[in-house]
Protein backbone atom coordinates (compact mmCIF):
# COMPACT_ATOMS: atom_id res chain seq x y z
CA UNK A 1 0.00 0.00 0.00
CA UNK A 2 1.96 3.22 -0.93
CA UNK A 3 1.27 6.84 -0.19
CA UNK A 4 -0.46 8.74 -2.85
CA UNK A 5 0.70 12.60 -3.75
CA UNK A 6 -1.90 14.80 -3.63
CA UNK A 7 -1.91 18.86 -4.87
CA UNK A 8 -4.43 21.13 -3.43
CA UNK A 9 -5.95 23.99 -5.45
CA UNK A 10 -3.02 26.16 -4.37
CA UNK A 11 -0.49 24.14 -5.38
CA UNK A 12 0.46 22.79 -2.00
CA UNK A 13 1.51 18.82 -1.89
CA UNK A 14 0.10 16.52 0.76
CA UNK A 15 0.63 13.06 1.01
CA UNK A 16 -2.82 10.53 1.76
CA UNK A 17 -2.08 7.04 2.47
CA UNK A 18 -5.14 4.87 2.01
CA UNK A 19 -7.33 3.17 4.57
CA UNK A 20 -9.56 0.26 4.95
CA UNK A 21 -12.53 2.05 4.27
CA UNK A 22 -11.17 3.45 1.07
CA UNK A 23 -10.68 0.22 -0.12
CA UNK A 24 -13.96 -1.17 1.01
CA UNK A 25 -15.97 2.02 -0.96
CA UNK A 26 -14.04 0.74 -3.72
CA UNK A 27 -16.19 -2.30 -3.56
CA UNK A 28 -19.21 -0.59 -3.95
CA UNK A 29 -20.91 -1.30 -0.26
CA UNK A 30 -24.22 -0.36 -1.34
CA UNK A 31 -24.48 -2.41 -3.82
CA UNK A 32 -23.15 -5.25 -2.00
CA UNK A 33 -25.28 -4.97 0.50
CA UNK A 34 -28.29 -5.99 -1.73
CA UNK A 35 -26.64 -8.65 -3.20
CA UNK A 36 -25.78 -10.20 -0.12
CA UNK A 37 -29.26 -9.60 1.01
CA UNK A 38 -31.23 -11.45 -2.37
CA UNK A 39 -28.05 -14.16 -2.20
CA UNK A 40 -29.23 -15.01 1.82
CA UNK A 41 -32.93 -14.89 0.05
CA UNK A 42 -31.60 -17.54 -2.59
CA UNK A 43 -29.76 -20.00 0.58
CA UNK A 44 -32.89 -19.30 2.00
CA UNK A 45 -35.65 -20.60 -0.01
CA UNK A 46 -33.41 -23.70 -0.98
CA UNK A 47 -34.44 -27.18 -0.26
CA UNK A 48 -31.32 -28.75 1.27
CA UNK A 49 -28.77 -27.03 3.61
CA UNK A 50 -24.86 -27.22 4.56
CA UNK A 51 -23.39 -26.08 7.65
CA UNK A 52 -24.29 -22.72 9.30
CA UNK A 53 -20.37 -21.97 9.41
CA UNK A 54 -19.82 -22.78 5.65
CA UNK A 55 -23.14 -21.13 4.44
CA UNK A 56 -21.47 -17.63 6.22
CA UNK A 57 -18.42 -18.74 4.08
CA UNK A 58 -20.61 -18.41 1.12
CA UNK A 59 -22.46 -15.81 1.76
CA UNK A 60 -18.66 -13.58 2.24
CA UNK A 61 -17.55 -15.03 -0.54
CA UNK A 62 -20.50 -14.21 -2.87
CA UNK A 63 -19.99 -10.76 -1.05
CA UNK A 64 -16.43 -10.53 -1.69
CA UNK A 65 -16.92 -11.32 -5.60
CA UNK A 66 -19.85 -8.57 -5.80
CA UNK A 67 -17.11 -6.53 -4.54
CA UNK A 68 -14.09 -7.28 -6.45
CA UNK A 69 -16.08 -6.75 -9.36
CA UNK A 70 -17.13 -3.29 -8.74
CA UNK A 71 -14.00 -2.61 -7.57
CA UNK A 72 -12.97 -3.75 -11.07
CA UNK A 73 -15.84 -1.60 -12.68
CA UNK A 74 -14.39 1.41 -10.70
CA UNK A 75 -10.26 0.56 -12.14
CA UNK A 76 -11.61 0.43 -15.68
CA UNK A 77 -14.02 3.81 -15.37
CA UNK A 78 -11.51 5.96 -13.67
CA UNK A 79 -11.73 8.68 -16.35
CA UNK A 80 -15.06 8.51 -16.98
CA UNK A 81 -15.61 8.77 -12.96
CA UNK A 82 -13.29 11.75 -13.02
CA UNK A 83 -15.69 13.89 -15.43
CA UNK A 84 -19.04 13.15 -13.60
CA UNK A 85 -20.54 14.50 -10.62
CA UNK A 86 -21.79 11.23 -8.92
CA UNK A 87 -18.39 9.51 -9.39
CA UNK A 88 -15.63 12.48 -9.15
CA UNK A 89 -15.35 11.41 -5.25
CA UNK A 90 -15.10 8.08 -5.82
CA UNK A 91 -11.26 6.31 -4.36
CA UNK A 92 -9.59 6.19 -7.44
CA UNK A 93 -10.61 9.66 -9.08
CA UNK A 94 -10.50 11.44 -5.93
CA UNK A 95 -6.68 10.53 -5.85
CA UNK A 96 -7.37 8.50 -2.39
CA UNK A 97 -6.48 4.88 -4.30
CA UNK A 98 -3.85 4.48 -6.73
CA UNK A 99 -5.28 2.75 -9.85
CA UNK A 100 -2.59 -0.20 -10.15
CA UNK A 101 -3.16 -0.96 -6.32
CA UNK A 102 -7.10 -0.75 -7.04
CA UNK A 103 -6.76 -3.31 -9.82
CA UNK A 104 -4.63 -5.86 -8.14
CA UNK A 105 -7.03 -5.84 -4.83
CA UNK A 106 -9.53 -6.23 -6.90
CA UNK A 107 -8.64 -9.44 -8.97
CA UNK A 108 -6.99 -10.39 -5.61
CA UNK A 109 -10.66 -10.14 -4.04
CA UNK A 110 -11.84 -11.63 -6.91
CA UNK A 111 -9.47 -14.88 -7.18
CA UNK A 112 -10.16 -15.28 -2.89
CA UNK A 113 -14.11 -15.20 -3.14
CA UNK A 114 -14.06 -17.96 -6.13
CA UNK A 115 -12.06 -20.30 -4.31
CA UNK A 116 -13.19 -19.65 -0.92
CA UNK A 117 -16.89 -20.36 -2.42
CA UNK A 118 -15.83 -23.54 -4.45
CA UNK A 119 -14.38 -25.08 -0.82
CA UNK A 120 -16.91 -24.01 1.10
CA UNK A 121 -20.03 -25.31 -1.19
CA UNK A 122 -19.72 -26.29 -4.31
CA UNK A 123 -17.52 -25.31 -7.42
CA UNK A 124 -20.57 -25.59 -9.65
CA UNK A 125 -22.02 -22.28 -7.57
CA UNK A 126 -18.11 -20.92 -7.54
CA UNK A 127 -18.19 -21.13 -11.31
CA UNK A 128 -21.28 -19.18 -11.47
CA UNK A 129 -19.70 -16.12 -9.63
CA UNK A 130 -16.87 -16.29 -11.83
CA UNK A 131 -19.42 -16.10 -14.81
CA UNK A 132 -21.15 -13.33 -12.88
CA UNK A 133 -17.60 -11.74 -12.07
CA UNK A 134 -16.30 -12.04 -15.31
CA UNK A 135 -20.11 -10.59 -17.08
CA UNK A 136 -19.88 -7.56 -15.31
CA UNK A 137 -16.42 -6.70 -15.16
CA UNK A 138 -15.35 -7.45 -19.19
CA UNK A 139 -18.64 -7.72 -21.03
CA UNK A 140 -20.80 -4.96 -19.33
CA UNK A 141 -18.33 -2.33 -18.05
CA UNK A 142 -15.77 -2.51 -21.47
CA UNK A 143 -18.07 -3.30 -24.20
CA UNK A 144 -22.14 -2.67 -23.38
CA UNK A 145 -21.65 0.18 -21.08
CA UNK A 146 -20.39 2.24 -23.98
CA UNK A 147 -21.96 0.51 -27.18
CA UNK A 148 -25.49 0.69 -26.32
CA UNK A 149 -28.48 1.57 -24.66
CA UNK A 150 -29.78 -1.54 -23.54
CA UNK A 151 -26.50 -1.35 -21.41
CA UNK A 152 -28.31 -2.15 -18.55
CA UNK A 153 -30.83 -4.20 -19.68
CA UNK A 154 -28.11 -6.74 -21.31
CA UNK A 155 -25.54 -5.95 -18.25
CA UNK A 156 -28.47 -6.31 -15.85
CA UNK A 157 -28.27 -10.41 -15.75
CA UNK A 158 -24.42 -9.93 -13.42
CA UNK A 159 -26.58 -8.41 -10.80
CA UNK A 160 -29.32 -10.70 -10.95
CA UNK A 161 -27.16 -13.54 -10.44
CA UNK A 162 -26.80 -13.67 -6.47
CA UNK A 163 -29.64 -15.96 -5.55
CA UNK A 164 -29.13 -18.21 -7.84
CA UNK A 165 -25.80 -18.45 -6.78
CA UNK A 166 -26.66 -18.58 -3.29
CA UNK A 167 -29.16 -21.24 -4.28
CA UNK A 168 -26.55 -23.23 -6.03
CA UNK A 169 -23.90 -22.58 -3.58
CA UNK A 170 -26.70 -25.24 -1.25
CA UNK A 171 -27.78 -27.15 -4.31
CA UNK A 172 -25.51 -27.64 -6.69
CA UNK A 173 -28.19 -26.68 -9.08
CA UNK A 174 -30.46 -24.61 -11.23
CA UNK A 175 -34.51 -25.35 -10.67
CA UNK A 176 -37.25 -23.36 -11.68
CA UNK A 177 -37.42 -21.18 -8.47
CA UNK A 178 -33.86 -19.20 -8.71
CA UNK A 179 -34.35 -18.64 -12.34
CA UNK A 180 -38.04 -16.57 -11.65
CA UNK A 181 -36.01 -14.97 -8.41
CA UNK A 182 -33.22 -13.98 -11.47
CA UNK A 183 -35.99 -12.87 -13.64
CA UNK A 184 -37.35 -10.95 -11.22
CA UNK A 185 -34.22 -8.20 -10.60
CA UNK A 186 -33.35 -8.78 -14.23
CA UNK A 187 -36.74 -7.16 -15.02
CA UNK A 188 -36.73 -4.54 -12.02
CA UNK A 189 -32.74 -3.65 -13.08
CA UNK A 190 -34.00 -1.48 -16.39
CA UNK A 191 -36.97 0.80 -14.50
CA UNK A 192 -34.12 1.37 -11.53
CA UNK A 193 -31.22 2.50 -13.66
CA UNK A 194 -33.40 4.70 -16.05
CA UNK A 195 -35.34 6.45 -13.06
CA UNK A 196 -31.78 7.63 -12.06
CA UNK A 197 -30.32 8.31 -15.64
CA UNK A 198 -33.31 10.95 -16.02
CA UNK A 199 -32.30 12.26 -13.53
CA UNK A 200 -27.99 12.22 -14.64
CA UNK A 201 -28.50 12.37 -18.37
CA UNK A 202 -26.45 15.53 -18.38
CA UNK A 203 -23.86 13.67 -16.14
CA UNK A 204 -24.18 10.47 -18.57
CA UNK A 205 -23.98 12.39 -21.82
CA UNK A 206 -20.79 14.37 -20.49
CA UNK A 207 -18.77 10.87 -19.79
CA UNK A 208 -20.43 9.90 -23.53
CA UNK A 209 -22.13 7.21 -21.86
CA UNK A 210 -25.20 5.75 -24.13
CA UNK A 211 -27.99 6.11 -21.27
CA UNK A 212 -31.84 5.27 -22.80
CA UNK A 213 -32.57 9.29 -21.86
CA UNK A 214 -29.57 10.28 -23.93
CA UNK A 215 -30.44 8.09 -26.84
CA UNK A 216 -34.48 8.06 -27.35
CA UNK A 217 -35.19 10.98 -24.91
CA UNK A 218 -37.38 11.01 -22.12
CA UNK A 219 -40.56 10.08 -23.24
CA UNK A 220 -39.61 6.80 -24.37
CA UNK A 221 -37.56 6.11 -21.23
CA UNK A 222 -40.24 6.94 -19.17
CA UNK A 223 -42.47 4.57 -21.10
CA UNK A 224 -40.28 1.88 -21.19
CA UNK A 225 -39.70 2.05 -17.62
CA UNK A 226 -43.39 1.49 -17.62
CA UNK A 227 -43.51 -1.48 -19.49
CA UNK A 228 -40.89 -3.31 -17.43
CA UNK A 229 -42.70 -2.17 -14.38
CA UNK A 230 -45.62 -4.15 -15.61
CA UNK A 231 -43.12 -6.99 -16.27
CA UNK A 232 -41.30 -7.06 -13.19
CA UNK A 233 -45.16 -7.35 -11.64
CA UNK A 234 -46.18 -9.89 -13.50
CA UNK A 235 -43.40 -11.80 -12.47
CA UNK A 236 -43.50 -11.01 -8.98
CA UNK A 237 -46.60 -13.20 -8.49
CA UNK A 238 -45.83 -16.11 -10.56
CA UNK A 239 -44.15 -18.10 -7.43
CA UNK A 240 -47.71 -17.68 -5.65
CA UNK A 241 -49.47 -19.27 -8.74
CA UNK A 242 -46.39 -22.24 -9.12
CA UNK A 243 -47.43 -22.87 -5.52
CA UNK A 244 -43.70 -21.57 -4.42
CA UNK A 245 -45.24 -18.98 -2.04
CA UNK A 246 -48.27 -18.57 -0.09
CA UNK A 247 -50.73 -15.66 1.04
CA UNK A 248 -48.51 -13.65 2.52
CA UNK A 249 -45.73 -13.05 -0.44
CA UNK A 250 -48.84 -12.57 -2.78
CA UNK A 251 -50.53 -9.82 -0.50
CA UNK A 252 -46.91 -8.50 -0.36
CA UNK A 253 -46.38 -8.62 -3.97
CA UNK A 254 -49.37 -6.92 -4.87
CA UNK A 255 -49.62 -4.10 -3.22
CA UNK A 256 -45.38 -3.17 -3.82
CA UNK A 257 -46.17 -3.68 -7.04
CA UNK A 258 -49.06 -1.69 -7.84
CA UNK A 259 -46.96 1.52 -5.95
CA UNK A 260 -44.19 0.52 -8.55
CA UNK A 261 -46.54 0.59 -11.31
CA UNK A 262 -48.26 3.61 -10.54
CA UNK A 263 -45.46 5.92 -9.67
CA UNK A 264 -44.01 4.55 -13.22
CA UNK A 265 -47.48 6.18 -14.43
CA UNK A 266 -47.21 9.57 -12.50
CA UNK A 267 -43.96 9.30 -14.16
CA UNK A 268 -45.44 9.95 -17.38
CA UNK A 269 -48.51 11.34 -16.64
CA UNK A 270 -47.35 14.17 -14.32
CA UNK A 271 -43.73 15.38 -15.76
CA UNK A 272 -43.95 18.52 -13.79
CA UNK A 273 -43.26 16.82 -10.51
CA UNK A 274 -39.87 15.40 -11.26
CA UNK A 275 -41.17 11.93 -9.61
CA UNK A 276 -37.83 10.27 -11.06
CA UNK A 277 -35.99 10.23 -7.71
CA UNK A 278 -39.13 9.35 -5.29
CA UNK A 279 -39.12 6.26 -8.14
CA UNK A 280 -35.14 5.03 -8.26
CA UNK A 281 -35.45 5.13 -3.88
CA UNK A 282 -39.04 3.32 -4.02
CA UNK A 283 -37.25 0.90 -6.56
CA UNK A 284 -34.76 -0.12 -4.13
CA UNK A 285 -37.30 -0.78 -1.17
CA UNK A 286 -39.60 -2.58 -3.60
CA UNK A 287 -37.32 -4.79 -4.05
CA UNK A 288 -35.49 -5.35 -0.30
CA UNK A 289 -39.36 -5.78 0.15
CA UNK A 290 -40.39 -8.27 -1.99
CA UNK A 291 -37.66 -10.73 -1.39
CA UNK A 292 -37.99 -10.06 2.15
CA UNK A 293 -41.62 -11.58 1.98
CA UNK A 294 -40.01 -14.52 0.39
CA UNK A 295 -38.22 -15.01 3.44
CA UNK A 296 -41.43 -13.80 6.03
CA UNK A 297 -43.68 -16.16 3.84
CA UNK A 298 -41.84 -19.20 4.13
CA UNK A 299 -41.43 -18.46 8.08
CA UNK A 300 -45.25 -18.46 8.28
CA UNK A 301 -45.69 -21.64 5.87
CA UNK A 302 -42.91 -23.71 6.96
CA UNK A 303 -41.97 -24.69 3.52
CA UNK A 304 -42.63 -24.80 -0.39
CA UNK A 305 -46.73 -24.81 -1.03
CA UNK A 306 -46.79 -27.74 -3.27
Amino acid sequence: MRTINLSSQNNSKFFYTPNVFDYFELMKPRVMSLVVFTTVVGIYLAPYQIHPVLVLFSILAIALGAGSAGAINQWIDREIDEVMLRTKNRPIPSGRVDPAEALTFSIVTAIISIIILGLSSNWFAAGLLFFTIFFYSVVYSIFLKHKTPQNIVIGGAAGSLPPVIGWAAMTGDITLLPIILFMIIFLWTPPHFWALALVKSDDYKKAGIPMMPNVVGEKSTKIQILIYSILVFTCSVIPFFLGFSGHFFIISACFLGIVFLLLSISLIMLPKQRLEMLLFGYSIFYLFGLFLSFIIDRLITGGVIL
